[in-house]
């Protein structure tokens, strides 16, 4: 039976990856929604290509992008803004949702999918990173299904046992022999270089990843591992695991993605070439296996890998990502909050790559907020990033 996929997120690079796999599989997948928001035109080519059944973009270009597409004799239900998202997360018709919108603007249709009982292919990470405890009890109250997209997770969750890829509670249990996960790290385009270096980085270098092809807030959150620091996060969510359970070990390769330490000293890793399809495709086929498309791995290429343990005082993110975890979800809420617009500001040109890690810091300093209570739902987690993001504007305004 074909499986009716929405990719929400869709002129991005994992909308990119996703769309190439469901292409080439058109008897197995039905492209049913897509959602763009920046670059419309990306999106109406995507609908001129796929038909999708609804489409949602923001609200003021409701009128106009229906109007598009009914000029091109495209019969699609167009809607807007979060409650758009959210209402094709929901659509009764969807089966898979596709969680690929980058940031919090990704997390009230992400949470809906779960509550709606949906298949979720999860790359947006701060559905986990604000909202993790409310997002695994939505999936496991309303027998939703959250597969990992990200290569790093999605390397973790092959290589556990099934037990736990179907309940992360047991990884708990002595008998699966779970010591430690370990996440990789590519070290991002500064791994060689100087702090002073990073300082006087451009958003042009910062942007240059060596091994991956992604978006340009994800490219700077790499740069400073703050990527991997949002990573770690999500992890801990993901697989019920304390943060110091967690290690990061830099592999500049980025063939290895990820892998599990268990007791009898034996480590489980998932190798691969660095392409995001590998991972996209495993999510979409489990428990089956599909061809993703991606060059396969040569081993016979390969003159080496190394492993290198990051250096918390030039990737102080990574040190902040472990700190906010130890603290709570207010203090990830307002990390995740303070970086967004922190990068923002960088890729604006108003500050330095190095001052992304000091405006966070300060952010966590000096935004205290109390504990979230066990009742906190999505509208106190909205709430915290509010105010982390008026009071880290003030932080930024205060550099530049």
């Amino acid at each position: 039976m074909t499986q009716r996929i929405a990719v929400l997120g869709a002129t991005g690079s994992i909308g990119d990856s996703t769309l190439a796999i469901l292409a080439a599989q058109p008897h197995t997948y039905e492209v049913y929604a897509l959602s763009g928001y920046h670059r419309l035109d990306k999106l109406f080519a995507l609908c001129q290509q796929f038909l999708p059944k609804r489409v949602s973009v923001p609200m003021s270009a409701v009128d106009d992008f229906a109007h598009r597409l009914k000029a091109a004799g495209i019969d699609s239900d167009v809607v807007g803004g979060e409650a758009g998202l959210v209402d094709i997360a929901t659509d009764s018709q969807t089966d898979t949702v596709v969680a690929a919108i980058v940031g919090a603007a990704g997390l009230p249709s992400t949470l809906a999918a779960a509550r709606a009982g949906k298949r979720i292919l999860l790359a947006n990470k701060e559905a986990l990173v604000m909202a993790g405890k409310v997002m695994i009890d939505a999936v496991k109250k309303h027998k939703a299904t959250l597969l990992p997209l990200d290569s790093e997770h999605n390397a973790i969750f092959q290589c556990l046992p099934l037990a736990i890829q179907q309940d992360n509670t047991q990884i708990h249990q002595s008998n699966h022999g779970v010591r430690k996960l370990w996440l990789t790290a590519s070290g991002g385009p500064f791994l060689q270089q100087s702090f002073e270096q990073m300082q006087q980085a451009s958003v042009a270098e910062a942007v240059k990843h060596p091994n991956w092809s992604m978006g340009q807030k994800i490219s700077v959150d790499s740069a400073t591992m703050m990527n991997k620091g949002l990573e770690l996060i999500e992890a801990c969510h993901l697989f019920d695991l304390p943060e110091d359970k967690i290690n990061v070990v830099i592999h500049p390769q980025s063939i290895i993605h990820s892998m599990v330490e268990y007791s009898d000293g034996s480590f489980l890793a998932q190798l691969g070439s660095p392409d995001m399809k590998t991972p996209i495709a495993h999510a979409l086929s489990y428990p089956d296996r599909m061809d993703s498309g991606s060059q396969p791995l040569d081993l016979f290429a390969l003159s080496g890998l190394e492993f290198i343990e990051p250096d918390l005082q030039k990737f102080a993110c990574l040190r902040l990502a472990r700190q906010a975890m130890q603290a709570g979800t207010q203090a990830t809420i307002v990390l995740n909050a303070a970086n967004e617009i922190a990068v923002a500001a960088f890729l604006d040109g108003k500050i330095r790559l190095t001052d992304i890690a000091n405006i966070n810091e300060q952010a966590l300093n000096d935004i205290q907020l109390p504990p979230l209570n066990e009742t906190a739902d999505i509208e106190d987690i909205l709430a915290i990033d509010k105010i982390a993001r008026h009071l880290t504007d003030k932080l930024v305004a205060k550099l530049t």
